[in-house]
């Protein structure tokens, strides 16, 4: 199985909350082997930044690093 999350916009609030309870939830879905991926018109430089606020959200240390990744795409052409 897998999740994907679209989204139209980096550091959105909502799409920030909504990425940091999935990372919360990570480890759950990974006990069910479901892969988790995101897509956002962004480039990669804003995902890597926008991964460091979603983590802080979380309470978390400020890293670039999700459980998951984020697609760029940057010239709109998947989303």
């Amino acid at each position: 199985w897998g999740i994907l999350f679209s989204h139209p916009r980096d550091f959105t609030p909502v799409c920030t909350t909504e990425l940091g309870r999935a990372a919360k939830l990570a480890p759950e879905f990974s006990k069910r082997n479901v892969k988790m991926i995101a897509l956002s018109i962004d480039s990669v430089p804003d995902h890597l930044a926008w991964s460091k606020d979603i983590n802080a959200y979380n309470g978390d240390q400020p890293v670039e690093k999700l459980p998951f990744p984020i697609i760029a795409d940057k010239n709109r052409e998947l989303a």
